[in-house]
């Protein structure tokens, strides 16, 4: 076996009442193997570099038991589409335990298809590989981006035959988060009127996420509006990079603002403003440009559930510092990816225009703001000619130019276009998950060939370098790959 020191792992949350879960036991797959392991991320907890085989593997992948890992399904409730729903819980992933690296932070280590649980319902409590391969490449994208997220250690492949729309192969991922708390752990416990064992998580977040909150004249309005804070932070970036999550069910909704549960999600090719990737979401509830009031809306509902231990008034105080927050977090977003740092008066109806600009004529929204980011060095054609107009393009890029020439920096000198499109390159990928590109993959994967995922794993990983080598998965999607839409099915 590999050399790596020995995992400090915990169960904190095995440590709740019964309530909060149900002991469940992995069903194994037939004949896994890895094919997809993170090393970088492995290290960081003292696991081997390369993906483990013997033993390590077999607890890994739920084959046998690890004596340290006490395997549950979390029991929670949440809205979906708006409508409440008592029966939901972990239907196909586990909490293994918890994972601590050598800094003392500690992570859910969750193993994802690991087969039925109490709240499978009419599931079988599998993943299908197709689905595996985005949350990996999807999870670790937007890490490289920067954006809190969960993450993906592993992923296997096995011979185990999974039933959707049509036969397919099941697969496991081992998914790390710094919490697995959502939303709806707290909706379930106030609809079922356990008032204690809610008071005792809103306890526990406290403990285990923001200790310091304990020392708060009230730590529970305190936790609400930390809540509330780095939920406006990730809606922010999410808009920012054009990210759509698809499914922004209150239970898909994590306690400390990380990107959770990815199902139908996308990224934007040509920019539309209204662009619902789940084919699923008849309403457009979901839609892209619906995130932020939905967020709100969830952030109501987690209020609500928590107005059993939070006066009304202070719910409704903190809730109404969300639109606030999320205003100043977007702003710093744009305004970084437009290399406009400081604020002038003419600067509000310049965001208007181009905005108004990016609709009329959808163009392709990361390009666009990679191509602003080498004006230094490229020609301003380059993002002239991503527009069918034109005249239109070339007007509002003199403006920009104009516009971009007014930055000073902290001691009142001019920023050279150089120093401004460093830092622009510094928050626009060259480099963006496109369905597409993921689909081909899938496509690859399912043939047995996965050197596409992990070309794409590495290019994601690190968004803003250049990659030369692999400069052809830069070029603008073909218009069978733009808007794509994805099903819930997994």
């Amino acid at each position: 076996m590999a050399n790596y020191h020995p995992l400090v792992i915990t169960n904190r949350f095995a440590q709740l009442p019964a309530c909060f879960y149900r002991d469940v036991t992995p069903q194994p797959l037939d004949n896994t193997r890895w094919v997809m392991w993170n090393s970088t991320l492995a290290i960081q907890f003292g696991l081997p570099e390369n993906a483990p085989l013997g033993e390590l593997k077999q607890q890994l992948s739920g084959e046998v038991e690890h004596p340290q890992f006490s395997p549950l399904a979390m029991k929670y409730a949440g809205h979906q589409f708006g409508v409440y729903n008592p029966d939901l819980g972990d239907g196909r992933g586990l909490l293994l335990g918890e994972l601590t690296d050598a800094k003392g932070s500690v992570f859910d280590l969750h193993l994802k298809g690991a087969g039925l649980t109490p709240y499978s319902r009419m599931g079988d409590g599998r993943a299908v590989l197709r689905s595996t391969i985005r949350e990996y490449l999807c999870s670790e994208a937007m890490a490289g981006l920067g954006i809190a997220t969960t993450r993906a250690l592993g992923m296997l492949v096995s011979d185990t035959p999974v039933y959707r729309e049509k036969q397919e192969r099941g697969a496991l991922l081992l998914r790390m988060a710094e919490s697995h708390v959502r939303f709806g752990h707290f909706e379930y416990l106030f609809y079922t009127n356990q008032l204690a064992e809610l008071k005792l998580l809103a306890d526990k977040v406290i403990e285990w996420y923001w200790p310091q909150l304990a020392q708060a004249e009230n730590p529970y309005i305190a936790m609400f509006e930390q809540v509330v804070d780095t939920t406006a932070l990730m809606i922010a970036q999410w808009q920012a990079v054009g990210f759509c999550h698809g499914v922004m069910n209150t239970d898909n909704m994590s306690i400390i603002g990380q990107t959770f549960d990815y199902g139908p999600f996308a990224f934007l090719d040509d920019y539309d403003p209204s662009y619902i990737c789940n084919h699923s979401d008849y309403q457009g509830r979901y839609a892209f440009n619906r995130q932020p009031s939905i967020a709100l809306w969830n952030l109501s509902a987690l209020g609500h559930a928590l107005s059993a231990i939070i006066d009304k008034s202070d719910i409704e105080q903190q809730l109404a510092q969300y639109e606030i927050k999320l205003q100043q977090y977007y702003s710093r977003q744009m305004r970084a990816k437009l290399g406009l740092n400081t604020t002038l008066e003419e600067d509000g109806e310049f965001f208007v225009s181009l905005f108004e600009l990016l609709e009329k004529t959808h163009v392709d929204y990361p390009r666009f703001m990679r191509e602003l980011s080498n004006l230094d060095h490229q020609s301003p054609s380059n993002v002239i000619d991503l527009f069918v107009d034109r005249d239109s393009a070339k007007t509002w890029l003199e403006r920009y130019l104009l516009r971009a020439s007014k930055e000073v920096d902290e001691n009142g000198n001019s920023i050279t276009a150089k120093q401004r499109c460093e830092q622009m390159r510094k928050v626009n990928p060259k480099y963006v998950f496109r369905n597409y590109l993921a689909q081909q993959a899938i496509d690859k994967a399912e043939r047995g060939d996965f050197s596409e995922v992990q070309t794409l794993a590495k290019l994601l990983a690190a968004p803003y370098d250049e990659h030369s080598k692999y400069e052809s998965y830069d070029k603008l999607p073909p218009e069978w790959g733009k808007g794509m839409e994805i099903s819930c099915s997994s």
